[in-house]
């Protein structure tokens, strides 16, 4: 008698406990929270990847094709100049003495642009934490996002309306 009222309890206090839930869950899932901001959309991204060795930025501008390519990324343009941009340096083979004697150091930097389009806030986030995290040594990237955004109202109606209602 004492183990029935135990297990007559226990299971009196778990259906109140699950009868509870579900009514928690639906008043849970259908609010959002008060600082729920809407997802940027970005219409296109530009990267610049530069590097002074050309097979390293052969090799991670390939990465970064295949990881856009694989997340549903669309790339409008994948291209590299064949040219790298070279910078010169003559300078003193000795600091005081002998002005005749100089030498010279040529600097090459590789360059390849990426642009990529359509994309969302988070998939972009994503998408460029993942492949900022893969950087090789000696490889910089630039990014530029081209944000989509409402027009002011003073912009969006057109200044004959504007004329006709005053």
């Amino acid at each position: 008698s004492l183990l029935q009222e135990k297990i007559m309890n226990s299971l009196i206090t778990t259906k109140l406990r699950f009868a509870k839930l579900p009514t928690l869950v639906r008043m849970c899932s259908t609010s959002l929270p008060v600082d729920h901001m809407p997802d940027k959309l970005y219409k296109k991204i530009d990267l610049e990847l530069r590097a002074h060795e050309p097979a390293v930025l052969k090799s991670y501008s390939w990465f970064a094709c295949t990881a856009a390519r694989e997340l549903n990324i669309p790339v409008e343009k994948s291209w590299a100049p064949e040219e790298p941009h070279k910078e010169r340096k003559t300078l003193l083979k000795a600091a005081y003495v002998n002005k005749k004697h100089r030498v010279q150091y040529e600097m090459r930097t590789y360059y390849h642009f990426m642009t990529l389009q359509h994309l969302t806030g988070s998939t972009a986030d994503t998408y460029l934490e993942y492949v900022q995290r893969n950087l090789p040594e000696g490889v910089s990237m630039k990014v530029i996002k081209h944000e989509v955004r409402k027009l002011f109202p003073q912009v969006a109606t057109p200044i004959s309306q504007e004329v006709s209602n005053n």
